[in-house]
């Protein structure tokens, strides 16, 4: 059993995806950002950073694991999914998934703070980020193109950089043109696994009147 310690961000999402996908048993425990229960001592016991997603393997001395990727890692060597055996080829998926953790995710970060959050709007600053952003999904783009998955075979770099992607118009960035990019997007949304794991523990719409994610989009 796997205790899962998250809320509805880009960042619980891979998780709680990819736990879906694997089809193995667990409990959601959400944690309230507003409320920040993520800087509680009882959570800074599983993450020092304090930070969602934490894991908790109950299965395995209760051993915890925390940041998305790295959890992502630790449950795909667990149940021999979703991540290849063969040196190479997981190097290839750990590569684009070191892609969404330092680049997709931190500059999508900022491009939410500064587009919708920050008090004053610097033109500047949202200019650099929403080109920033845009440039990487060109990179994506030219991975996909001939290809369904960044990999070949679905992976968890799919699920890494999907469950950020497609929140892109809240973060304001165009994807026009970026037909090998929108043909994945709608590729990963019509899987079932995606379509649970972006529910829990709620779910978001991602539109002004209903969502105000705030700085937990930040979170890489």
């Amino acid at each position: 059993m796997i205790d899962c310690y998250t809320a509805s961000t880009p960042n619980g999402w891979k998780v709680t995806v990819l736990l879906e996908e694997l089809a193995i048993p667990y409990r959601v425990i959400p944690v309230d950002l507003a409320q920040r229960e993520q800087k509680a001592d009882w959570f800074l016991a599983l993450n020092p950073n304090g930070r969602i997603p934490a894991i908790v393997d109950r299965d395995n001395d209760d051993f915890a694991v925390f940041e998305s990727g790295a959890i992502m890692l630790y449950l795909a060597q667990k149940t021999g999914r979703l991540l290849p055996s063969e040196p190479k080829a997981a190097s290839r998926v750990i590569q684009w998934l070191m892609f969404q953790m330092s680049g997709v995710g931190p500059m999508m970060g900022q491009a939410n703070v500064f587009y919708r959050y920050f008090p004053e709007k610097i033109p500047a600053a949202i200019e650099r980020y929403h080109n920033e952003c845009r440039r990487l999904f060109e990179v994506l783009n030219g991975q996909l193109a001939g290809r369904e998955y960044l990999c070949d075979d679905y992976s968890i770099a799919d699920i890494a950089n999907w469950c950020w992607v497609r929140i892109h118009r809240w973060s304001g960035v165009n994807i026009e043109g970026l037909d090998a990019l929108q043909a994945w997007l709608a590729r990963l949304e019509a899987r079932p696994a995606c379509q649970r794991g972006i529910v829990i523990p709620n779910p978001m719409a991602m539109d002004d009147a209903t969502v105000n994610l705030g700085q937990s989009l930040v979170q890489r």
